[in-house]
């Protein structure tokens, strides 16, 4: 208020020697308030006398809107007029030094947009949470400096200048008490760690320390101590020497540790009885005569809310308690639930779909208007519409309407689903290939999947077009259709088919379908000499033309929460195919799929994901399998570091060349680590171990693995995977492939 003292003075003076009343009242260079806002803030009235404190009331309310930088009033016969210079806004706002390429961030710390009115208090708001930030990551003695400039146009240029100060290594922690438990548990949980040799590499301890998280480390200590049942644990706040000159520290905790207490019993209070005792008593996990886990004792809590809450009773209360026995060293766990009233739902509002019609989100829903609550359905559906691979991020909101209704409100970021490809490339598998696709998996917003797909390279051509509906008329039922012409050259012979499949599918729960397929295709044989294959251990009939008419039954099972990057569930498929409906192949397979999804984000408080894959596939021969129809390994889906269905059990012809014959059965697996590498841009990186099986009669006949490191991203033209991968225990004569890439499959 320094800048209105003079114009008040000034006021109050022109304003002392007018006692006439009020004539009128106008408004100079008002912009970003209305006449009408105006007149309400105005305690000046047309018709009372003219008074200095009424005056300053009204500059004071028009000062208060924070839109004007100086407000004064003239007076002349009655006359009132009230003056406004008003603040210039922001055209220009930069961030440098400090998360330059960080958009979301620089909104975080900023919170200030161009066409915002130049305000210091806020300037000086976005300066400390900058300093605040740089704090948080272990950086002292930063400085941060506002240049502003301004424009000819009268707007404001705002610069943040970041001097991020250094960064404080902890070289030693130390704790003082420790007996019962291993101090090295602690990492684990705390965020100021001890620096290790090589810290900087991936999995160690690098030893910057986090300033923000220092008053919590004390706190995760206890929680690991009350985890192994000493409940009357102390940590006292670390003691931290800092040397400025290199800016290490040393850190010392004291720590009482106390004594291991049992759980004696686990007794349940239910205010109102909705459900047994025993059914909650049959989903708690602490046991008696067992060391008390706080952990587990915060998980049953959640576990009897959860069972509660799927009744209905949405706004259920579980108030956990623990009474101590400190002489005989054991607790009582109580749990006193309050379950409320039944809750039903009274709409459900779609909101972020400008694509995707509302019914097709609406149907991957466990709960309607009309609906008892439940938590486990509500849990189910974010993954549902997660798993359909339209939307980027989903959340359900629960807006409390009163005491036994509320809204859903789903809130979803659509995903790129549809792409046009022209141009061309280096293929892992074909070589040099020029490629022409146009997919959509959500076309029109409609759910329908439908692509057409014309790729050529010097070792493969494809052409296809397919089209497919998960939710037939929005039911349980799915139906595919595609025809293609395909041309594959393998390493010992080249095969052409053209064919065509249709199918329909039905969903028999909310994670399990079934299938039942019908395919049929032409295959024909080349650049293979059948008259060299005479008396030698290949069999000339693998090589003849053939035609496979086949059904294909299978079903699955798919309780993930997203459909390109799960981070919670599992997939179990199994499908089997009968070929010899009128073709002249005459086999069936079974095929085998195994995966689960585990994110480690609780854990770690780090965006990894852990992720097993395995797969068995199994041929036999019921009169003619033809060596095209049998399996391979090698590439992305099996085993990496070899070229794409290279491995494969072998014969040595008349003339010494040894040919590739496939296998019967195969087993292989994966195991991998996510973690994100660029957020901004999609980007997570992947390490990865692959091992795998082949043989005619057993899996023990060849075994080959690989190990490398991926890239997975969200880019333009769909998800894009590469990968850079080394071979583990291979033979001469192996076909090794170091690099590969796939685009549009789940990783």
């Amino acid at each position: 208020m320094k800048k209105i003292i003079l114009p008040l003075l000034i006021t109050g003076m022109l304003l002392h020697a007018s006692t006439q009343n009020v004539q009128s009242i106008q408004y100079d260079g008002m912009v970003h308030i209305s006449e009408a806002v105006a007149k309400r803030l105005n305690e000046v009235k047309i018709g009372e006398p003219l008074d200095t404190v009424t005056v300053d009331k009204t500059i004071k309310n028009f000062f208060e809107q924070g839109y004007f930088e100086d407000v004064w009033a003239e007076e002349n016969d009655g006359k009132v007029t009230f003056h406004f210079k008003e603040k210039p806004s922001i055209s220009k706002i930069e961030l440098k030094g400090y998360k330059e390429n960080d958009k979301d961030a620089q909104k975080t710390l900023l919170q200030i947009e161009k066409g915002s009115l130049y305000d210091e208090k806020r300037l000086e708001g976005a300066k400390k949470r900058i300093i605040d930030a740089l704090s948080a990551d272990g950086k002292i003695d930063s400085v941060v400096e506002i240049e502003t400039k301004k424009l000819d146009n009268g707007s404001m240029a705002v610069t943040f200048i970041v001097n991020e100060g250094e960064q404080i290594i902890i070289k030693k922690v130390r704790y003082a008490g420790v007996s019962a438990l291993d101090s090295h548990g602690f990492d684990s949980m705390i965020a100021n760690k001890e620096q290790q040799f090589m810290g900087w590499m991936w999995g160690r301890n690098d030893g910057k320390m986090k300033l923000a998280e220092l008053q919590y480390d004390p706190l995760r200590i206890r929680d690991y101590y009350m985890q192994n049942g000493f409940l009357d644990a102390k940590v006292d706040e670390p003691f931290v020497q800092v040397d400025f000159d290199s800016y290490t520290a040393k850190m010392d905790y004291k720590i009482f540790e106390g004594d291991v207490y049992r759980v004696s019993d686990i007794l349940i209070f239910q205010d109102t009885s909705v459900i047994d005792d025993l059914e909650l008593q049959k989903i708690i996990k602490l046991e008696k005569n067992k060391p008390f886990n706080i952990k587990t004792f915060r998980e049953d809590s959640d576990r009897i809310k959860t069972k509660i809450a799927d009744l209905g009773y949405a706004y259920v209360q579980v108030q956990p308690d623990l009474k101590k026995d400190k002489e005989g060293k054991s607790v009582d766990v109580v749990y006193r639930v309050i379950p409320g009233k039944k809750v039903h739902i009274r709409n459900v509002i779609i909101s972020g779909n400008s694509r995707t019609l509302d019914r097709v989100v609406r149907r991957e829903l466990f709960l309607a208007p009309g609906d008892l609550y439940s938590s486990t359905n509500l849990k189910d559906s974010r993954n549902a519409i997660g798993r359909t691979g339209y939307f980027e991020s989903n959340t359900i909101e629960e807006k409390r309407i009163d005491d036994e209704t509320m809204d859903l409100i789903v809130q979803a970021k659509e995903a790129p689903t549809g792409n046009v490809q022209l141009g061309g490339g280096y293929g892992s598998f074909g070589g040099i290939l020029l490629s022409v696709a146009v997919s959509d998996r959500d076309i029109f917003g409609s759910g329908i999947n439908v692509g057409v797909h014309l790729e050529r390279s010097a070792r493969t051509q494809n052409y296809s077009f397919n089209i497919s509906n998960p939710r037939l008329n929005d039911s349980d039922f799915s139906g595919n259709f595609s025809v293609f012409k395909s041309a594959i050259k393998y390493t010992d012979y080249t095969v052409a088919s053209t064919g065509v499949s249709l199918g329909t599918g039905h969903r028999f729960s909310r994670f399990i379908t079934g299938y039942l397929g019908y395919g049929y295709s032409q295959n024909a044989y080349s650049d293979v000499n059948l008259t060299d294959l005479n008396n030698t251990a290949v069999n000339p009939l693998y090589f003849q033309d053939y035609s496979k008419s086949s059904v294909t039954v299978s079903a699955s099972f798919d309780n993930t929460d997203d459909y390109y990057i799960p981070r919670e569930g599992m997939t179990i498929g199994q499908s089997f195919e009968q070929a010899g409906l009128g073709g002249t192949a005459d086999f069936w397979k079974s095929r085998s799929t195994f995966g689960i999804y585990q994110g480690l984000q609780k854990w770690i408080d780090f965006d990894m994901i852990l992720r097993y894959k395995a797969r068995y596939n199994y041929a036999h021969d019921s009169g003619f399998l033809p060596i095209a129809e049998r399996f391979y390994m090698g590439g992305i889906g099996s085993v990496r570091g070899y070229r794409a269905y290279s491995v494969s059990p072998t014969v040595v012809d008349s003339y010494g060349i040894t040919r590739r014959v496939g296998g019967m059965q195969t087993f292989s697996n994966n195991l991998e680590l996510s973690f994100p590498l660029v957020p901004e841009a999609k980007m997570r990186a992947t390490a990865f171990v692959d091992y795998g099986m082949i043989g005619d009669q057993s899996l023990s006949e060849i075994r080959r693995g690989g190990y490398g490191l991926g890239l997975e991203w969200f880019s333009p033209v769909g998800p894009l995977q590469l990968v850079f991968s080394n071979p583990i225990g291979a033979q001469t004569g192996d076909n090794i492939a170091h690099f590969e890439f796939t685009i549009g499959q789940r990783f």
